[in-house]
């Protein structure tokens, strides 16, 4: 089978065996991607969408915004032939040297350091996290202080220290968000959000 086919092939076993939900259309696009890259239906009852994340997502690609993402998987993850008719750029800040860098000279971690470098870009863009729960946290404070002003936060750490915790403060914000609440996420669940709302984006166009 050619990847198109593997890919509508699985798109119509979740579809099957996702059966009858209450997402609109264009939650279930970016639900059914997030389940199709994991393979894990219990994203149904763990995603959690804010009203506006939608959007919002789909305005900051059709205005050719920012995304800045937490990890080099991520950014290398997202289709980027989806996101150039818009002009959008994508960035990831972990490996640059001058974070690198502030982080040992502050005795923080580059996650923490990357946030905050990346804030500066992703006003009105989207920020996409899909590993460090770190990240997530600081960058919830910047978004306090009104340091930092995305237009959609994809909240989707993994693991076993402050992942849900994280996702838990994300969703108590005002800022349009799409997490899950659970320890579950990653980068390539985060990349699969950002791939959904770019083929909305270029569906609407």
């Amino acid at each position: 089978m050619l990847p198109h086919e593997i890919e509508e092939k699985s798109f119509e076993i979740i579809d099957e065996e996702a059966g009858s939900h209450g997402f609109s259309p264009d939650e279930w696009k970016i639900v059914r991607r997030m389940i199709h890259t994991s393979a894990d239906f219990e994203y149904i009852d763990m995603v959690r969408i804010h009203p506006k994340a939608i959007e919002a997502g789909v305005k900051a690609i059709q205005s050719g915004r920012a995304i800045v993402t937490d990890t080099n998987m991520a950014r290398v993850g997202i289709r980027k032939d989806n996101l150039a008719p818009f002009g959008c750029t994508v960035s990831c800040l972990m490996t640059d040297p001058e974070v690198g860098k502030e982080a040992k000279e502050k005795g923080l971690t580059r996650a923490h350091v990357a946030a905050e470098k990346g804030a500066a870009m992703v006003e009105n863009g989207i920020y996409a996290v899909g590993n460090a729960p770190t990240a997530l946290l600081h960058l919830l404070d910047l978004i306090e202080s009104g340091a930092a002003k995305p237009a959609l936060v994809v909240g989707l750490p993994v693991g076993f220290v402050n992942a849900a915790e994280s996702k838990e403060a994300l969703i108590k914000t005002d800022t349009p968000y799409i997490s899950n609440l659970s320890r579950k996420g990653g980068s390539n669940v985060a990349v699969s959000v950002i791939n959904a709302l770019a083929l909305i984006a270029r569906e609407r166009t």
